[in-house]
C-alpha cells in the first residue's frame, strides 16, 4: 500500500518548499501539482488564449501532455517533450494558472494523473483540493496557512532576493485576489478538509513547520 500526504493552503503558505523538505526526510516522492497547473497554464500563455476564453482552453486540453520526471532528486515539468522547469514561476504563468484552473476539462485532466501516481507511490501532494478532492482517503491531510501579509512579505522578499521589481502593496493585493477566487470557484474550491490538520505558519520556521509534518506521518 502506498503511503499519501496531502497539503492544502493558500498561494504563498510556502506549501512546496514544506512538502519538498517533508518528502527529502521521509523518503517520498513530492508532487507539485501547482507546477502541472502552470505548464497548461504556459500552452494557453504561448497559444495566445485569454484565460477568459474558455471554449478555446477547454478544447485544446486533449492537445497538452504533462509529465513530472525525476532526475537526482529534482522534479522536472515536461510539456509536449519540453522541459519548461525553469520557465513556470513567473506572475504572469501564475496568474494564468489560477485562472484556467477553475475550467472543469483542465481539472479532470490533471486530477486523473495525479491520482494514478498515488496509488503506486509514497506520495506528498501540495495543491488546494488534495485533501478534498483528488485524495480523499490521503493517510495525513494537512491545511497549511498564513496571514496575508506574512505571504506577502516572503514573497516580496523572494522577488527582491532575484533583483527583479516588486512591490509589496501589489503583491498583498494579488494574493486577495488569489484567495478570494481559489475559495469561491464552483469546482474544487480551496477548503480545510474536514479531517485535516491547521498548521499556520506566520509565526514559524520552515524547520518548525517540517517537523509537525512529519511528525503527523510518524504517527
Amino acid at each position: 500500500m502506498s503511503f499519501n500526504v496531502a497539503i492544502d493552503g493558500p498561494a504563498g503558505a510556502g506549501k512546496s518548499t514544506i512538502a519538498k523538505a517533508v518528502a527529502a526526510k521521509k523518503g517520498y516522492v513530492y508532487v507539485d501539482t501547482g507546477a502541472m497547473y502552470r505548464a497548461m497554464a504556459l500552452y494557453f500563455i504561448r497559444a495566445g488564449f485569454a484565460a477568459s476564453d474558455e471554449e478555446k482552453i477547454c478544447n485544446s486540453v486533449d492537445d497538452i501532455s504533462v509529465v513530472l520526471k525525476y532526475e537526482d532528486g529534482a522534479q522536472h515539468v515536461i510539456l509536449n517533450g519540453e522541459d519548461i522547469t525553469g520557465l513556470i514561476r513567473t506572475e504572469e504563468v501564475g496568474n494564468m494558472a489560477s485562472a484556467t484552473s477553475v475550467y472543469g476539462p483542465v481539472r479532470t485532466k490533471l486530477v486523473a494523473l495525479q491520482q494514478e501516481l498515488a496509488k503506486t507511490t509514497d506520495i506528498i501532494m501540495d495543491g488546494r483540493d488534495i485533501g478534498t478532492v483528488v485524495l480523499p482517503n490521503a493517510d495525513v491531510k494537512v491545511y497549511l496557512t498564513a496571514s496575508v501579509e506574512c505571504r506577502a512579505n516572503r514573497r516580496y522578499k523572494e522577488l527582491t532576493e532575484k533583483g527583479l521589481d516588486a512591490n509589496l502593496e501589489q503583491i498583498a493585493k494579488d494574493i486577495e485576489e488569489r484567495d478570494y477566487r481559489d475559495m469561491h470557484r464552483d469546482i474544487s474550491p480551496l477548503k480545510q478538509a474536514d479531517d485535516a490538520v491547521l498548521v499556520d505558519s506566520s509565526d514559524m520556521t520552515i524547520d518548525e513547520v517540517v517537523d509537525t509534518i512529519v511528525s503527523l506521518c510518524n504517527k
